[in-house]
């Protein structure tokens, strides 16, 4: 049986990867169902 994504899902990991100059976005999933999507943004700073 394949899972599906909800659009509200797809939607929130889409804005966050909009939002997301530099860093990591991970989506975290248990038992085929996404339960935390986690940023990790970084800031370059320039010399």
């Amino acid at each position: 049986m394949k899972n599906q994504l909800s659009p509200s899902i797809i939607e929130k990991i889409t804005e966050q990867l909009a939002s997301l100059k530099f860093g990591e976005l991970t989506v975290v999933v248990h038992d085929g169902k996404v339960v935390q999507i986690e940023v990790k943004e970084k800031i370059r700073l320039s010399k």
